[in-house]
């Protein structure tokens, strides 16, 4: 809070106010950096004096001013030393160079803000004195920095209580002269900017009120003017915390006058010249000064002043919302771009206002269109690739990143959630849709620009991807809003679940951004989840929101179009990019076939889809898992990554364990998929496919399919076949490690870890064939494995209470057991006799030839 006590030089205050943005100040316009010693400063001052006596110009009385600016920080201006000020200033003996006056007017200014109570007589001199320079200098000597050291001092001696009625009112009439003749030079040097505002913040909280409301019409309308200066979101800033200033001090010291015409001729009356932006700023920063007040105090006029800001801002939203025809049709001129922008930052900066619907809409066109403009960055990046567009520069994305709007969107998006609460149902839909429409267009979007930049251009995608996560924050920060609102009693339970299945697509475009655990998402996941888990029609909304297999492996459309469309598979594109991502040379052309399993942001999607479904599968029609889930999962069982795979065998886990009770559609359905279910695992074994994914699968589909199903068996004979392949792989290598077996070939052994478990898992019918099929395996590893395998049956075989099977196993081990030793038997002759006949040379002959 602003408060006028405080404040030395409302300038830098100003400057402060800006959200960090670095507002380029030349020459005296700001502190310096550096400072003189207090030797410097005393001859400085000295010159000056001996100048002044002699009545002869000495150049070093410039260096002697520029030695006190550069200590303005500590420098202390006494009423003698500012009377020497105004002694050069008004001499006519000599001709001071244009750029003293900048300096002389700052050290006035100085002199003002910092002497406890100036004297009264000098006060008066002064104001002659400037009436005089400006009236014979400034008209040839004129610049921006003179300009607004000009307003600045003019405004800062109006402020000064103890200064004549008289002089207050010369001084803002001076003041707005300025204004209105020379506000061009504002846009010459707009780092003069906070010293102008500053000027006009001190004359609007001056005593007198004489030209209270044409100071008002210089700061609204200025901006709005040919050749004024240029209309900014620092300005913006600005604007809002001077209003702020000045309608604190007001409310402090009860200037009812004052604040009876700011409402009725400012706030009540929009006056043509009066800017959109300007006015949103200085409704905002009533908004803030009455807050503050209103929580001290509890003023009764506060409270219409509050009404009457709030009722401008609407004011202004309806407009824009009109001009531009609503959100979707509107046209992204830079007013209206800088109009959204304004909107956004007065409502985080000013606090909750009453609900109307243009400012909800204005706020969702805010956050869609400005803070998080993926949309429009990815159209200008794909047009400029393609040959259609202008140049894109990077650095446009890294501002962004560093602006204050982007910096306080999680501000604004608390704003917009707030104003979504209160909103009526027509509006709360219209920006539902707004969000979920949004969220759709960045997963095409980013889907297009990553597969083109990854490896390319990667800084680019990663600054892009920056704007995306804070936009997935927001729409997760919405959502939780909309399950508030949404899925309540109030409601019928169809609504309920059309809304929660939106979420559920929503969050599955924006998937790839979730780089965080956030507890706003999983409680709103929760919520959704269970909402449509209980619906069998919600269920199959959701599951056939999923893209399908050909979207999934294929891209559908021309790349070459300048807009968002799905790709085609094998494609030319013109590609040549530099190291700042500016292309001239687009001649070349590259191949460039499309791979899903590179295609990132839909493997995110797609991976959201492979967790979610196993919650809602009980209600899901097994005709809908075939047609749309199955091609998916089985698809993605194939992926490189380990954690997409994973996810695609607890899919099949789940959907094997589902269906309580039996039917046949399901079963049927079940003793289908394990066929190609096996092949696809097994296949992929052991590059891709993860084990812990494939032992899973197959435990559940042991567990969950009827007794004696064919595709049981298959299973197993699936099994069996690829340990004996890993086993024949093995065996041709002849390594030693193979041999001991302690080195041996981890899938094989994996394999067979997995077959030993099933003896306990499979039914009583499929028992005698697995328990054949894993004796001939064993027999077939080396010595030492069959020890080890044999030992760890054993274990398993004595820990299991299974009084149905465990005669059987501990009869078919002791079997295996022998036909083992047997083997191990038959071996060590055979090497015994192979031993002996090596033994003997190719000549010799044994003793009984001989006899």
């Amino acid at each position: 809070m602003a408060r006028q006590t405080n404040t030395l030089f409302l300038e830098q205050w100003l400057r402060t106010n800006i959200g960090g943005i670095s507002y380029s100040v030349s020459g005296h316009s700001s502190l310096s950096t550096s400072s003189s010693s207090a030797r410097a400063i005393i001859q400085a001052w000295s010159e000056i004096r001996d100048s002044l006596q002699n009545q002869t110009f000495n150049p070093l009385i410039l260096q002697s001013l520029k030695t006190l600016l550069n200590s303005q920080a500590s420098l202390h201006v006494a009423d003698p030393q500012a009377k020497l000020l105004l002694s050069v200033l008004s001499s006519r003996s000599f001709d001071l160079p244009s750029e003293s006056y900048p300096i002389l007017l700052r050290l006035l200014y100085i002199w003002v803000r910092k002497s406890f109570r100036p004297s009264t007589a000098l006060i008066d001199l002064a104001v002659d004195v400037l009436s005089h320079v400006f009236a014979t200098e400034f008209g040839s000597k004129k610049s921006p920095s003179f300009l607004a050291e000009g307003i600045l001092i003019l405004g800062a001696i109006s402020f000064v209580p103890s200064v004549s009625e008289s002089s207050k009112i010369a001084c803002s009439e001076l003041l707005c002269r300025l204004l209105e003749e020379y506000y061009k030079l504002v846009r010459l040097g707009e780092e003069i900017i906070p010293d102008v505002l500053a000027g006009i913040g001190y004359a609007l909280s001056s005593s007198v009120d004489v030209h209270f409301v044409r100071v008002w019409d210089s700061l609204l309308g200025i901006w709005g003017k040919e050749d004024g200066p240029r209309s900014t979101v620092p300005t913006a800033l600005m604007i809002l915390h001077l209003v702020e200033w000045v309608v604190s001090g007001c409310i402090k010291s009860r200037s009812l006058k004052k604040i009876e015409a700011f409402s009725q001729q400012i706030l009540g009356t929009s006056k043509a010249s009066y800017v959109p932006f300007a006015l949103v700023m200085v409704a905002a920063g009533v908004l803030r000064a009455s807050r503050q007040a209103a929580n001290g105090q509890g003023l009764e006029f506060v409270s219409r002043l509050r009404i009457s800001a709030e009722n401008q801002i609407a004011f202004v939203a309806q407009q824009l919302i009109s001009e531009t025809k609503g959100y979707i049709n509107s046209d992204n001129d830079s007013a209206n771009s800088l109009l959204r922008q304004c909107l956004s930052l007065a409502l985080a900066r000013s606090g909750a206002v009453s609900f109307t619907a243009p400012v909800l809409l204005c706020l969702a066109s805010a956050l869609l269109r400005e803070i998080f403009p993926l949309s429009h960055l990815y159209m200008e990046i794909l047009q400029f690739i393609h040959g259609s567009g202008s140049e894109f520069d990077t650095n446009e994305i890294k501002r962004h990143l560093d602006c204050t709007l982007f910096k306080e969107a999680g501000v604004i998006t608390g704003v917009f959630c707030n104003q979504y609460v209160s909103a009526d149902e027509d509006s709360k839909s219209l920006v539902e849709s707004l969000i979920w429409d949004y969220c759709r267009d960045v997963y095409s979007g980013h889907r297009q620009v990553a597969l083109l930049l990854r490896e390319r251009n990667n800084e680019l995608l990663v600054d892009l991807e920056k704007i995306a996560e804070s936009a997935f924050l927001m729409v997760v920060v919405f959502a939780l809003a909309v399950t508030k609102q949404r899925l309540n009693s109030n409601f019928s339970q169809e609504i309920q679940r059309e809304k929660s299945v939106q979420i559920l697509v929503s969050f599955s475009c924006l998937e790839y951004f979730r780089r965080m655990r956030l507890p706003e998402y999983m409680d709103t996941i929760r919520r959704v989840v269970a909402c449509v888990q209980e619906n069998e029609s919600a269920c199959i909304s959701f599951v056939e929101s999923m893209p399908t297999y050909v979207d999934l492996t294929t891209w559908q459309g021309d790349i070459s179009s300048p807009s968002f469309w799905p790709w085609k598979a094998d494609v030319y594109i013109l590609f040549s990019l530099s190291a700042r991502f500016r292309c001239s040379n687009f001649s070349s052309k590259q191949k460039m076939g499309y791979e899903w399993s590179k295609d990132e942001v839909q493997t995110a999607r797609v991976l959201f889809y492979v967790r979610v479904i196993p919650t809602c599968i009980e209600r899901l029609p097994a005709h809908v898992f075939r047609r749309v889930v199955t091609p998916a999962m089985f698809l993605y069982m194939g992926h490189p990554n380990g954690k997409v795979a994973r996810a695609s065998h607890s899919m099949f886990v789940a959907f094997m364990s589902s269906g309580k009770h039996f039917k046949d559609e399901l079963v049927s359905l079940k003793e289908q998929l394990v066929f190609y279910y096996m092949q696809r695992s097994l296949e992929g074994y052991p590059d891709i496919t993860p084990f812990e994914g494939m032992a899973s699968g197959v435990a559940a589909l042991v567990r969950h399919l009827p007794a004696g199903s064919p595709a049981t068996f298959y299973c197993i004979h699936s099994l069996v076949d690829k340990a004996n392949n890993l086993l024949s792989d093995a065996n041709a290598l002849k390594a030693d490690d193979w041999k001991n077996w302690q080195g041996g070939p981890e899938p094989c052994k994996k394999i067979l870890e997995l077959l030993s478990r099933l003896i306990s898992l499979v039914d009583i019918q499929v028992l005698p064939t697995l328990m054949k099929l894993l004796a001939q395996l064993i027999i077939q590893l080396p010595k030492t494995g069959q020890t080890m395998v044999l030992n760890e049956l054993y274990a398993q075989v004595a820990e299991s209470d299974d009084v149905t099977r465990k005669p059987t196993l501990v009869s078919w081990l002791q079997s295996l057991s022998y036909l083992s030793s047997q083997a191990k038997m038959e071996v060590f002759t055979s090497k015994e006799r192979e031993s002996k006949e090596n033994s003997a040379s190719p000549g010799t002959v044994e003793p009984q030839a001989r006899l």
